[in-house]
């Protein structure tokens, strides 16, 4: 016992993070929550509250000789093999051990995980055995994953699925077996380096967001802890060893006395309100408010939950369930004065005259408005660039180069894993690999890259070896349906098509300036990525390809100063040029997955056909909505004053684009929306 704490700093010593220490300890009496993630920068005792958690459990007993730690005291507990000795009246010896930590590397692939068979067994014996993984380590334990969300998205889904049932259920390799795992999940991550799915936030029942201390006194404080541990580490634990007793005592009372809790309806009522208002989806945040509600009551010495319990609750449960509420409709305008009704119908205004018809160009007919009723959309926009409309009567535009703005770190940028094999290099998006590069995540019968996995070949053939026959010096014999091939997954770099917005309308309240920071915030961010761009500018009356797609992040950079801003918007024209990029890099490279990001703030003013402009536009975003393989990114640059037209959400809304105010898309300022999904 005393060598245990010896190795494990004082859960009580740790200085600040209340929230995240409420979450583990709420985990430890009811493990039903569901675990906590951790969001935040490295260094702030993440690891050590996990391990520092495990130290004031009690010890645990176990049916000696069971590799999965089976509870001698509950059925619901067992492995298949201690469920039949019980039956068989067999007596099982009794043995105690600390909870495990049990850590799960980055680099653990499926089999590692779940268990796999038994090689050594299978040639010894000719039969297969069931070896464990680390599921069974962790059971009726704690599992710590640093790192989650650079985990492979289906190694989280095989975890999560355990942790929620508390059964780890194999299937592979000629094995079907089962075994329980209970344990308590804790999961870190640094959301700059990446989010994980919504689909797999939603699983974990606890999120806290932790950073380092700012109090001077306090990081003063913890640099003389720490240094006391690592130089009079007896001494050290001594001195907090009451404390943590009182908080291990805490911990026993409130897991006996937790069945004897319930929830009033009031309060239940109370639940679902909250959840209803937090706009989260489906019903486990309710479930698990509930159940969080409970342990915090029960914890605190109490029988009765209040509603401060669930407001705390709350707040571990919902920040990383909530999605972005739609906005509310827009109030009715109020009804006209009759002295200003009369006085129209007594003077009604001239019929303004109507415009000439845009000139059609070759090859680009304007189609049908089939999936946008005209009335929803405007018919002409009005130019808030106050003299331009005059200087263009004229037949003269001016121009104007803006400086580039303020730089900033921009929000992670990725693309959705999927299984298709991909070559290449960079470092944005994780993908499967054709190469024989990158880290080995799982084994495959599929033969496509003649890279062998000789491990899962030698589990494979391992159960037939007293059977076959050995050629001459060989200790195994591996046939060919006995070969299994590596499935590699790396980083690669994505293909950024820029199309920006340069009309007469971005020179408003230094619009350009600002948009032109945020591109070469972006430009730097593609530069680190190693990815490859291409920059479409649109003014005037057409659109031009001003970079074609290169790795040559500076000339992108260049061009972006020196582009100039004047004339009429053909976002139209910037549509069709998008889709033939698009075009030529899929013949090039069919399994691409480029990013487009429209820069603009959505005032067409300019046809191809003969639609209204805005019309027009939103059939071509419409069409290129078609194309799955393309993600696409509006910003949206328009002021938000007293007059908002909203024009650059709606392009988004037909493209199935990720829409962001030009003001959002730092970094700090987004990290908050937990459910985007990119």
């Amino acid at each position: 016992m005393k060598e245990a704490y010896r190795l494990t700093y004082p859960f009580s010593a740790i200085i600040g993070q209340e929230k995240m220490k409420l979450a583990l300890l709420l985990n430890a009496v009811n493990p039903r929550i569901g675990g906590v993630l951790i969001r935040g920068e490295k260094g702030t005792a993440k690891s050590t509250a996990a391990r520092a958690l495990a130290s004031l459990l009690p010890e645990m007993e176990y049916i000696e000789g069971c590799p999965f730690f089976c509870s001698p005291d509950n059925t619901d507990l067992m492995c298949p093999a201690c469920r039949e000795n019980l039956r068989s009246g067999i007596r099982p010896s009794i043995s105690r051990r600390k909870v495990p930590v049990v850590d799960l590397p980055l680099s653990a692939t499926e089999d590692m995980v779940l268990g796999s068979i038994d090689f050594e067994f299978a040639i010894r014996e000719g039969r297969r055995r069931f070896r464990p993984g680390i599921l069974a380590l962790a059971n009726r334990g704690i599992l710590y994953i640093d790192e989650v969300n650079l985990l492979d998205d289906h190694l989280v889904d095989i975890i999560l699925d355990a942790a929620e049932s508390g059964v780890n259920v194999v299937e592979r390799e000629g094995i079907s077996f089962w075994h329980p795992a209970r344990f308590i999940l804790v999961g870190t991550m640094n959301p700059e380096e990446g989010e994980l799915r919504p689909q797999l936030l939603d699983r974990f029942g606890l999120s806290v967001q932790i950073e380092g201390e700012k109090d001077v006194e306090k990081r003063i404080e913890l640099i003389k802890r720490r240094e006391s541990y690592d130089f009079y580490p007896d001494e050290f634990i001594r001195h907090y060893l009451k404390a943590d007793g009182e908080t291990a005592r805490q911990i026993l009372s409130a897991k006996d006395h937790l069945s004897y809790m319930a929830m009033p309806p009031h309060l239940r009522t109370y639940i679902s309100e909250i959840c209803l208002n937090s706009n989260v989806a489906g019903h486990r945040a309710d479930i698990v408010i509930e159940r969080t509600a409970l342990a915090m009551a029960v914890l605190e010495g109490r029988f009765e939950v209040t509603g401060e319990d669930i407001r705390q609750a709350a707040s571990l449960v919902l920040p990383h369930r909530q999605r972005e509420a739609a906005p509310p409709p827009p109030p009715p305008p109020p009804p006209q004065p009759k002295e200003d009704q009369q006085r129209e119908e007594e003077n009604p205004e001239p019929e303004p005259e109507p415009e000439p018809e845009p000139e059609k160009r070759e090859g680009h007919e304007g189609s049908g408005d089939r999936d946008f009723p005209r009335e929803e959309f405007p018919q002409e926009v009005s130019d808030p660039s106050g003299g331009e409309t005059a200087e263009r009567e004229k037949g003269e535009v001016s121009e104007k180069v803006f400086a580039v703005g303020s730089t900033f770190r921009v929000k992670p940028i990725a693309s959705d894993k999927d299984r298709t094999l991909r070559r290449g290099s960079g470092k944005r998006s994780r993908t499967r690999t054709a190469q024989k590069q990158g880290r080995y995540v799982k084994s495959t019968l599929q033969r496509k890259n003649n890279d062998l996995a000789l491990d899962a070949t030698l589990r494979a053939a391992a159960p037939y070896q007293k059977v076959r026959e050995k050629a001459d010096g060989l200790a195994v014999s591996i046939k060919e349906e006995d070969i299994r091939e590596k499935l590699r997954e790396r980083r690669i770099g994505n293909f950024i098509l820029f199309v920006v917005d340069a009309s007469g309308s971005m020179g408003a309240q230094n619009r350009m300036e600002a948009a032109k920071g945020a591109i070469m915030s972006l430009l730097l961010d593609a530069y680190q990525k190693r990815d490859r761009a291409s920059f479409i500018a649109f003014r005037k009356e057409k659109a031009e390809v001003l970079l074609p797609p290169t790795n040559s992040i500076e000339l992108a950079a260049k061009l972006l100063k020196d582009l100039p801003v004047g004339g009429r918007t053909p976002l139209s024209d910037a549509l069709v040029k998008t889709d033939q990029i698009l075009h030529s890099h899929f013949l090039k490279e069919p399994t691409a997955r480029p990013l487009v990001i429209l820069i603009t703030d959505g005032k067409a003013n300019v046809a191809l056909g003969d639609q209204k402009p805005y019309l027009e536009a939103m059939e071509f975003a419409h069409r290129l909505s078609l194309e799955e393989r393309a993600k696409y990114i509006v910003v949206d640059t328009e002021d938000q004053g007293i007059i908002s037209f909203g024009l650059a959400q709606r392009i988004a809304d037909a493209l199935g684009a990720e829409y962001f105010k030009i003001e959002n898309l730092k970094a700090r300022e987004l990290s908050a929306l937990c459910s985007k999904l990119l």
